[in-house]
């Protein structure tokens, strides 16, 4: 799973910079609404199929239905056939779709010079500091080194608890290419994590469990639209940094003369790669504009 450095810098002014939860396929449609992508939907061994791609692809858009020009939904990445796939693009979609609902909320809040009135770092940086570097962008590039390197090093931690098996099991689900539920995500309280976590990840305030089959198929189909919009939206942020790219956003967002999907600019030289990495983009700036 990759993240631009938009997502990664947006959504974690939200999360005070410590902690972070991961567009592939527009093309494959959820699967029937049974219920929401959220912690508390119990695994089940029916994998998903073709089907009932076709059967949510409706609820979430009529008009359009199932749109799969790439035949996604009949390929086989690992051998382990098509629905074992179908498990990988929905989980896929679901997480990118997520964030992509907090980085777009988190690029208008940074945008609008919101921050949080502590410090950041014990060195006295604070979050005034990064926000008056600029628009979303030059804040993630105002941001230390080691700053960033603890936001990945989170993002990690929790990509790691959402695939082992130990910490699905623990919370009775399976993973999401045998038969567990796409988006469902272990409980932090029981997935190894060394030391008390009050809050889960995803319903951390267990809202999901009075809900009945029918809210949740709705908040299913309400997950997926928002976040195949969010998507877009973030998108079109990011691009509109580069020039007159989204007409709607010309002159309202502000210009970026770095690399927006570089995780690291010239101010994490010190990093193994970075100074390369920099050098095949042609210094850091956007190759061809």
């Amino acid at each position: 799973m990759y993240h631009t450095r938009a997502e990664c810098g947006f959504v974690l002014e939200i999360a005070m910079l410590s902690l972070y939860a991961p567009a592939t396929s527009a093309f494959t449609h959820a699967t029937a609404p049974r219920a929401p992508c959220m912690l508390a939907r119990a695994a089940s061994p029916a994998m998903e199929t073709k089907a009932d791609l076709e059967t949510l692809a409706s609820a979430c858009n009529p008009i359009l239905g199932f749109y799969d020009p790439l035949n996604l939904s009949g390929a086989d990445f690992w051998g382990k056939g098509s629905e074992a796939t179908i498990g990988w693009l929905r989980h896929s979609e679901i997480k990118h779709g997520r964030i992509a609902m907090f980085a777009f909320v988190g690029y208008i809040v940074q945008a609008n010079g919101i921050h949080f009135p502590f410090p950041l770092t014990t060195s006295g940086i604070t979050y005034a500091d990064i926000s008056a570097a600029g628009f979303p962008n030059q804040q993630w590039d105002a941001l230390p080194t080691l700053a960033k390197l603890q936001i990945f090093g989170a993002i990690g931690l929790l990509e790691w608890f959402g695939e082992s098996s130990y910490a699905l099991e623990q919370s009775g689900l399976k993973h999401y290419t045998k038969g567990g539920k796409p988006g469902a995500y272990p409980s932090l309280k029981t997935a190894g994590v060394p030391h008390p976590v009050p809050f889960d990840l995803f319903d951390p305030f267990g809202l999901s469990k009075s809900a009945t089959p029918e809210q949740k198929a709705k908040g299913l189909v309400a997950e997926i639209n928002n976040g195949r919009l969010a998507m877009i939206g973030i998108m079109g942020f990011v691009a509109a940094t580069k020039g007159p790219l989204v007409p709607f956003l010309d002159g309202k967002i502000a210009p970026y003369a770095g690399e927006p999907m570089a995780p690291f600019s010239e101010v994490d030289v010190s990093l193994p790669m970075v100074k390369e990495m920099l050098t095949v983009l042609g210094g850091g700036g956007f190759p061809g504009l």
